[in-house]
């Protein structure tokens, strides 16, 4: 989709509930005076490394999936959530992240787990938008940032792009689920009524991962906090730009802010779009798109730019991000 930033839409908060807009005031004074350093507030680091699949083989035994359909976009396979937290204790875990996130009924743990095995409903929304507008991937480099189930990269990966490259918070996120949900879509003919060791069978597993090779020659997978992934990938010597950054349920946390701004800074092609889907608000965090938005202005370096707003409980919106250009 050739996409130009011909009209404006503002950020509505009439509607907010004073506590909000007082909750957001505040934070918005704390943003700015903590902001006076490109590193901006302290949080806690996750050092970034990247992920090399090897035996991909077994991964996807005994596992339970769900097929998205939204829309013309490509029907995606994913792991069932539920599964996959109440097998948790069947399978190593170095972060301790899925016991810790059952034991505690929480989807976030700040510092330690960010939610990625959770698929939040702004995603829905941003698939939503990709598929109504016909965004455009063929022949584009895509960085699915906050993948966690990697719906939006998988995406990319059915309608054309050249190379995805995931990002997540933590390394089980990936391992767990982003890879396995890749390995799920690619495509598989296989009768699944054939015996398994008929020579039909395991032709047909054998092209199954030749295709599931190919998939993977098109995918970079990282963890890790932003600022230590951007300076991964700064350090590598491919010199990686992306045409497309998709984000979903990323500016819940305000201390998050200027890494996030950092690398859609150093990351985004000189023609590129950054697509983020939103709620307006985060309760219990503190951040949301009236904060985000502001604090983008003042660093000057993007234009900003509410695409759909959708109504119906906490409104939540898909925005773009665009290089400024001089009037």
């Amino acid at each position: 989709m050739e996409f130009t930033f011909n009209f404006d839409v503002g950020v509505e908060t009439s509607d907010e509930p004073v506590a909000v807009l007082k909750e957001q005031a505040q934070i918005k004074q704390d943003l700015t005076d903590s902001d006076t350093t490109t590193d901006g507030p302290k949080v806690g680091v996750k050092e970034a490394r990247e992920h090399h699949p090897e035996n991909v083989t077994h991964i996807l035994e005994n596992t339970v999936c769900e097929t998205l359909n939204l829309g013309t976009l490509p029907p995606i396979q994913y792991l069932n959530e539920t599964v996959v937290e109440k097998t948790a204790s069947e399978h190593a875990d170095d972060e301790d992240i899925l016991s810790q996130s059952t034991a505690l009924h929480s989807d976030l743990i700040s510092g330690v787990y960010e939610g990625g095995l959770k698929i939040w409903e702004c995603t829905y929304d941003l698939l939503t938008f990709i598929d109504d507008n016909r965004v455009a991937f063929a022949g584009k480099r895509v960085l699915d940032l906050g993948c966690g189930a990697g719906l939006l990269g998988i995406t990319a990966l059915k309608m054309g792009a050249c190379e995805v490259h995931f990002q997540d918070y933590n390394d089980t996120v990936i391992e767990r689920l982003t890879l396995p949900n890749i390995l799920l879509n690619c495509d598989d003919d296989t009768d699944s009524e054939d015996e398994g060791s008929s020579p039909l069978s395991k032709r047909r597993a054998g092209e199954q991962q030749q295709q599931q090779l190919a998939m993977l020659t098109k995918c970079r997978f990282f963890s890790g906090d932003w600022t230590c992934f951007l300076q991964l990938v700064l350090d590598s010597e491919l010199q990686l730009q992306y045409d497309l950054i998709l984000t979903s349920e990323t500016i819940y946390n305000t201390a998050y802010y200027p890494a996030l701004h950092e690398v859609f800074h150093k990351l985004l092609a000189p023609n590129g779009l950054v697509y983020l889907a939103t709620k307006s608000h985060y309760f219990g965090v503190g951040g949301g798109l009236l904060l985000f938005q502001d604090f983008v202005q003042q660093k000057g370096v993007f234009d900003l730019k509410c695409l759909k707003k959708i109504e119906g409980g906490l409104q939540r919106h898909v925005v773009a991000l665009k290089w400024k250009t001089s009037d």
